[in-house]
């Protein structure tokens, strides 16, 4: 199991990407607003930097942020 607490997994093909947050799955995130509407869902305090920390939050597959289809 990862222990980064976020996982953004790769796009998908019909665009978005599976968030999970501590191994379960939050939804389909198809912008930055979305995954952060899944944070704080889930209870996460989300600061401006928080996206980008790779102690926090890792991007599998694709760009970081980019949600388009591959």
């Amino acid at each position: 199991m990862d222990s980064t607490p976020i996982v953004v997994h790769p796009p998908i093909p019909t665009g978005g990407r599976r968030v999970a947050i501590q191994g379960q799955v939050a939804g389909i995130a198809r912008s930055d607003a979305d995954l952060v509407a899944f944070l704080c869902q889930a209870g996460v305090t989300v600061h401006s930097a928080l996206l980008d920390d790779e102690t926090w939050v890792k991007w599998r597959g694709g760009r970081a942020h980019h949600y388009a289809a591959l």
